[in-house]
């Protein structure tokens, strides 16, 4: 198994998964600008470098996990990036980026004869600590063997997609797109049912034995909405860079997205109230106010002006 590691980006989702590389004895090494971001890695073994160049140099894998395809692209092909990081073997792009700038990525990096893994992950946060991830992995077969014991470290689910870079993007845009819908419906449906009267723990636990259930019902009412906690762990602005990277895919292919582009709308306004870094949960909020009504549970703590 490959032992020299090196992780850029270690921010809500790349440091629970570079700290496990670093609990399962890899020799681990970081970057990320933030000093809050890699102090705890640091404090358990990791060490951190100045450059996604500088961590990258002599690694059997670098892992990428980075916010948006200009930052990806910066740290895979800048003037500081891993193209310039002698003895890099492999890159593995964690990052949700879209298909287009992950074969730019894959193109520049084997030029210089670094294989390159497309493999985005799905879980959130908790999983990435947990290490109950899913990842959608797409990439040249022998690269894919190189790096699957060391992906094993941080998914419970390694799924090989395809043999082309890009491919793992559109798996992880398909599940997005899909959750981010089935949050949209369902926040609506839920809403609806109170405004008639209807309990709302009630309603969600008879819908979660019901043909409506969904990750909404069954994960994300229960745990943060509620309770009014809105605490589940993912941006309301990284679901909506998600959802319009997917758009772009279907056009890309000529897919229809009637639907798609309708869901689309809603985490539109979302932003457009400047909840981008609020947790997505919270776009219920934007249901709520339009409807006249809250979706409170019973455990929830009381409303202000209750």
């Amino acid at each position: 198994m490959a032992t020299q590691i090196a992780f850029i980006g270690v921010g809500a989702m790349g440091g629970p998964m570079a700290l496990r590389l670093v609990q399962a004895g890899l020799d681990v090494t970081v970057f990320d600008p933030s000093d809050k971001a890699v102090a705890g890695l640091m404090q358990s073994g990791a060490r951190r470098a100045p450059s996604p160049a500088e961590a990258a140099s002599g690694k059997d894998i670098a892992f990428a996990c980075l916010p948006t395809p200009e930052i990806s692209l910066e740290a895979a092909l800048g003037a500081n990036g891993a193209v310039n990081a002698p003895g890099l073997r492999h890159y593995v792009e964690m990052s949700t980026i879209g298909s287009e700038t992950v074969a730019r990525i894959a193109q520049g990096l084997e030029a210089r004869g670094i294989g390159v893994l497309d493999s985005p992950v799905s879980g959130g946060p908790r999983g990435a600590a947990a290490g109950t991830l899913t990842t959608m992995t797409a990439g040249a077969a022998e690269t894919f063997a190189a790096c699957e014991t060391v992906l094993r470290q941080i998914a419970g689910n390694v799924f090989y997609v395809g043999s082309r870079p890009g491919q793992g993007q559109v798996a992880k845009l398909a599940n997005n797109m899909i959750s981010a819908s089935a949050m949209v419906a369902s926040f609506e449906a839920v809403a609806m049912g109170v405004k008639a009267g209807i309990d709302a723990d009630t309603l969600i636990d008879l819908i979660n034995v019901s043909t409506g259930r969904n990750g909404a019902t069954l994960d994300k009412f229960p745990q943060s909405i509620l309770t009014r906690s809105f605490d589940y762990g993912g941006k309301l602005g990284t679901m909506y860079k998600d959802v319009m990277l997917c758009l772009s895919e279907y056009r890309g292919r000529d897919v229809p997205h009637h639907v798609s582009s309708a869901v689309a709308q809603i985490w539109f306004q979302g932003m457009a109230e400047g909840r981008a870094n609020d947790d997505y949960t919270s776009l219920i909020k934007v249901i709520e106010n339009w409807a006249g009504v809250e979706v409170r549970g019973r455990a929830a703590p009381p409303s202000e002006g209750a």
